[in-house]
């Protein structure tokens, strides 16, 4: 009934968080399929049915010519790895459990250890199905060179924190307009398929077209990690600064979005969702 309480450190409060964070990322990943290996081939498969998908569109539209002198499943692999990160840390960030959540009941639980913890898993699975397909084209179909590998998972970590931090300008609006946000965060992920850039390469797009493009953040990072990638690449019409500005300005708003929203969460919403 009575117990004493400790006096925890800076430090010791900070791995306490780190482990919970950990726990929390691993209840996360489960979360989506109770067979962690299943989950994990679930999404190697997504990936490998839009590589199939891309190399086949790009078969029959004759645009093989218009990729980057190099490998060209590299090419296409490289941008997809980067959307698809992009694109599921988005949408686990707005599932995260919010502060209406049966675990927001549990002391030490918070919506920013929910919501870490949803980011961290996606990114996890993302690198691990990215790691897997190179390795197996590496292996069993042609041997593969990634000029700066640094740079280039810099630029996958990139798509993720973007991800990331729109992601949280949707989840703290979404409460307030369920149908009305969730819609437009479906039309912005569609709409990644083709204004992400992953299908074309910007040197060699006029700058009539570029225009359309150049607002988003996932063109220029996988623009930029291409450059990495590839040895003969050198983007031009793209920046790294852009998407980190725009990661800043967004996690903020969102961060500020969502201690609002919390501030004013009702019960009612956890029946809606």
């Amino acid at each position: 009934m009575f117990r004493s309480q400790r006096r925890r450190s800076t430090l010791g409060l900070a791995f306490g968080q780190l482990e919970l964070i950990f726990h929390a990322t691993v209840r996360s990943i489960r979360r989506g399929h109770g067979n962690a290996v299943l989950g994990l081939l679930a999404s190697i498969g997504q990936t490998l049915l839009m590589v199939a998908a891309f190399y086949i569109l790009f078969e029959l539209l004759g645009l093989r010519q218009a990729a980057i002198r190099g490998n060209y499943l590299l090419f296409m692999m490289s941008g997809i790895f980067m959307f698809m990160t992009h694109v599921k840390s988005m949408g686990a960030v707005m599932k995260a459990d919010g502060p209406t959540s049966a675990m927001m009941k549990h002391a030490p639980m918070n919506t920013i250890i929910s919501i870490s913890a949803a980011a961290l898993g996606a990114l996890y699975i993302q690198i691990l199905s990215a790691a897997f397909v190179l390795y197996f084209y590496h292996a069993a179909v042609e041997p593969i060179t990634i000029d700066d590998p640094v740079g280039a998972v810099g630029m996958l970590l990139l798509s993720w924190g973007s991800g990331v931090a729109i992601g949280m300008i949707f989840r703290s609006a979404k409460p307030w307009s369920p149908g009305a946000v969730g819609m437009i965060a479906a039309i912005y992920m569609r709409l990644n398929m083709i204004a992400s850039g992953k299908m074309f390469v910007a040197n060699a797009t006029p700058g009539y077209v570029l225009q359309f493009f150049d607002w988003n953040p996932l063109f220029h990072t996988i623009d930029q990690g291409r450059g990495f990638i590839f040895l003969n690449y050198f983007p031009h019409h793209s920046s790294i600064g852009y998407p980190v500005k725009v990661m800043i300005a967004c996690l903020m708003i969102g961060l500020i979005g969502e201690y609002y929203t919390r501030m004013h969460a009702s019960l009612s919403w956890s029946a809606g969702r």
